[in-house]
């Protein structure tokens, strides 16, 4: 996910380190159910929170969850209630009964296994983006707040383009013609389509041709691309989704280096992946009419004309 960093915002490494370092990750204690913080995104114990490779900034946000099955919670906290009953006759009310089966999570929490992930975030403050590797909305969402709590004034918006990626995604099934098509980004071999109809039919291509008038059709019809599997001058392939999502991204052969230590790859691999990802982003950018400036409109979706699907359906 793409975010626009505020053109008047600045801040230095040695800021932007100690800001992190204000809010590091820590376990979850014993009653905790979650814990937030920062590490190392070179893996290393009290690394740099901040890695500075080839002028491009690299963030890793660790998340911690335990979770005690509600059923269970429930099944204890009713074993209780029933006691309770049996004891003193009285049945315990509303509040009495939340507050025991919040008694029983604390009780359960030390013995509910910690699952845990990480976000990377990528900084680039010289073309004023910052990208997170979170697809969605929900962990993209606590990687900004986590953001913005240590970064001070930090203004993050979500890029958005001049024509939205479904009805660009549309128009780019509809044509017969492949010079039509954004220059470097070639239509890959899945995609799913999906009616707005209150039925919501949906039809799901995977390692299928796309360039056909069956699925001309069904875009003419009312189906329209939510997904759409793309490759970028065969350097890189990835699905770009409505919202102007990539996922699935993955480096093409010859794109990332995989020899050398350990530590010379972690390099290597930002270099080289911010380098192929930047003008990927670029390109799919000026493919979708340009950023969008602020208070503007966004083109949304095409309109449709009753004519074959082999022509062209906007008017």
């Amino acid at each position: 996910m793409a975010y626009r960093i505020g053109p008047d915002w600045q801040m230095s490494l040695a800021q932007m380190e100690e800001a992190l370092a204000r809010n590091p990750f820590v376990e979850c204690s014993a009653t905790q159910d979650k814990s937030v913080g920062w590490v190392p995104p070179r893996g290393e114990l009290y690394g740099p929170l901040v890695e500075a490779i080839g002028g491009q900034w690299i963030l890793k946000l660790q998340i911690e969850t335990k979770a005690v099955p509600g059923t269970v919670v429930r099944r204890k906290a009713d074993e209780r209630i029933q006691e309770i009953e049996a004891t003193t006759g009285r049945k315990p009310g509303k509040k009495e009964s939340r507050e025991i089966r919040e008694d029983v999570l604390l009780s359960l929490l030390p013995l509910a296994f910690a699952k845990q992930s990480s976000v990377t975030v990528w900084f680039d403050m010289d073309s004023r983006w910052m990208l997170t590797d979170a697809a969605s909305q929900g962990k993209s969402d606590e990687v900004i707040t986590a953001l913005v709590r240590v970064l001070d004034g930090l203004p993050l918006t979500l890029l958005q383009t001049t024509v939205s990626p479904q009805a660009a995604m549309a128009q780019w099934l509809l044509t017969t013609n492949e010079d039509e098509l954004p220059p470097a980004f070639s239509i890959e071999r899945e995609c799913v389509l999906k009616s707005a109809s209150e039925d919501q039919a949906m039809v799901k291509y995977t390692r299928h041709l796309l360039a056909t008038d069956e699925v001309r059709k069904h875009v003419v019809e009312g189906k329209l691309p939510t997904q759409l599997a793309l490759s970028w001058e065969g350097k890189a392939s990835f699905v770009l989704t409505e919202s102007l999502v990539l996922k699935k991204v993955s480096y093409l052969d010859g794109v990332m280096d995989e020899t050398g230590d350990k530590e010379d790859k972690f390099d290597a691999d930002v270099i080289l992946s911010t380098g192929t990802l930047g003008p990927l982003l670029t390109d799919l950018v000026q493919a979708l009419g340009g950023e969008m400036q602020l208070g503007a409109a966004s083109s949304t979706m095409p309109t449709f004309a009753p004519q074959a699907a082999t022509d062209s359906p906007f008017v």
